[in-house]
């Protein structure tokens, strides 16, 4: 396609130019349109429903990555049915919360996070917020690429195949496809995230005890509520449920797609579904770890393909290979949307087009960083001796150090009426936002503690 595309529209106005990319967004806006108004039949609000879902769903599913994976495998060898399970509810609550205000910002400024932050607050805290995204983001997108890893030892296939492969088809969609293509793709690999919810049910964990762990009954912690493992296991839970990477994820995928403030019940609807996705797959593999991992000698030490190796050796090889590609699967979603947050906050941030829709040479600094970031992660994982285990869960607890400041622009946007009109956050959001926060603070505090006092607690 060229540059500029001459577009004919069916009325006596003449032809008019449009900026690449534009028109792929307009057209899909069009279809939208042409949806909402149609004959409301069951079959086209059907359409009209499955036209607007893709951002709620990308975020979350997205969010069980590689690296929750291991997290929530690793707590549940860990600590077994204990309050790990019941937290993933109102973990999930918590991503609803937040990722909720990222779709009336984004739907009723049409605007990105990061492109926000900078108009809104300054080049300062702009370049604070990118640094913050960027950093956070290559740093997450290794613990993706130790999933895949990890993974291509089961199948005895050499990771310095497989990481670069998983790249090339990264950058392949990214550079090559349209939105609405990229995201279907995007949206099947993630449907393969489901895969763990099967696994834990042929898996016959012990309900009963499941059941208790919701009452308080059978909560074995061993070395205590402030024991730094513990501590540091609650931190990277956190962590994997709530990112910065999924805020301006988000914000800047709903503007992509050309969603409105009409659409915001609809995207709210697109969201929950994530939510009920990830906290399913987050207990399933809490309760496959649990039942029959627990028992493990070092638990801790999970995060190597030992962790597979145990899953092959207790409930057989064909759970083994699922379970490995699952694990493949979640780090691919997981890279997919986190190079697709960092390309779209580096674009707002120095104003160049910035949408999936605009070919890679017309909007090199929009692709490029994004690509680079993604590039570095994958070269740290070919590395010889990566300490996978010890990487991944540094990286969620990290994700949870930064998130504090990323929620503060946040909700300072959400307060701010002469941007978002009616749209406006509530008291009640506010306060459950703020909480939060203190939440996030109290608990990386209580971690460093525990690290460097460990008889403080």
């Amino acid at each position: 396609m060229s540059a500029e595309t001459e577009l004919v529209l069916p009325v006596d106005a003449g032809p008019v130019i449009f900026p690449e990319g534009m028109e792929s967004r307009l057209r899909d806006r069009l279809r939208l349109e042409r949806l909402r108004t149609s004959r409301r039949s069951l079959l086209n609000r059907l359409a009209l429903g499955l036209a607007l879902v893709g951002p709620g769903l990308l975020v979350m599913l997205g969010d069980n990555d590689a690296g929750g994976v291991i997290t929530y495998a690793q707590t549940g060898a860990a600590y077994g049915f204990s309050l790990f399970i019941p937290l993933m509810i109102p973990l999930g609550f918590i991503a609803y919360l937040v990722q909720e205000m990222t779709i009336r910002l984004g739907a009723v400024t049409r605007r990105g996070h990061a492109e926000m932050i900078w108009k809104r607050y300054g080049a300062f805290w702009g370049t604070f917020s990118l640094i913050d995204l960027v950093v956070a983001n290559v740093l997450t997108l290794m613990t993706e690429f130790i999933g895949i890893r990890v993974a291509s030892e089961i199948f005895h296939v050499p990771y310095l195949v497989t990481i670069p492969a998983a790249f090339a088809f990264i950058v392949s969609i990214l550079l090559f496809l349209k939105y609405s293509s990229w995201e279907r793709i995007s949206l099947f690999v993630a449907a393969f995230n489901l895969v763990f919810a099967p696994l834990a049910l042929a898996s016959h964990p012990d309900w009963t005890a499941i059941g208790r762990t919701f009452i308080g009954s059978g909560w074995a912690l061993p070395g205590g509520l402030f024991s730094a493992s513990f501590l540091i296991l609650v931190s990277a839970n956190i962590g994997t449920t709530i990112a910065p990477w999924q805020l301006f994820f988000q914000q800047s995928c709903l503007v992509d797609k050309g969603l409105l403030p009409k659409d915001i019940r609809a995207s709210r609807r697109d969201l929950m579904l994530g939510v009920v996705g990830m906290v399913l797959v987050a207990v399933s593999i809490i309760v496959l770890a649990g039942q029959h991992l627990h028992d493990l000698p070092n638990p801790k030490s999970l995060g190597d393909h030992s962790v597979l190796a145990d899953i092959g050796v207790r409930l057989g090889q064909g759970f083994m290979a699922v379970f490995a590609l699952g694990l493949v699967e979640a780090g691919l979603i997981a890279t997919i949307v986190i190079t697709a947050s960092t390309a779209w906050a580096i674009g707002e941030a120095f104003d160049v087009p910035r949408s999936i829709n605009v070919s890679p040479r017309r909007s090199l600094v929009f692709y490029s960083p994004a690509i680079l970031g993604t590039a570095i992660a994958a070269a740290v994982l070919m590395l010889p001796h990566v300490p996978v285990g010890f990487l991944n869960l540094t990286v969620q607890v990290i994700a949870t150090v930064f998130m504090p400041a990323a929620m503060l622009f946040l909700l300072m946007l959400l307060n701010d009426r002469e941007l978002v009109g009616e749209h406006v956050n509530s008291a009640l959001r506010n306060a459950l936002s703020v909480g939060v926060m203190i939440m996030l603070i109290i608990c990386n505090g209580l971690y460093g503690i525990a690290t460097v006092f460990p008889h403080a607690l």
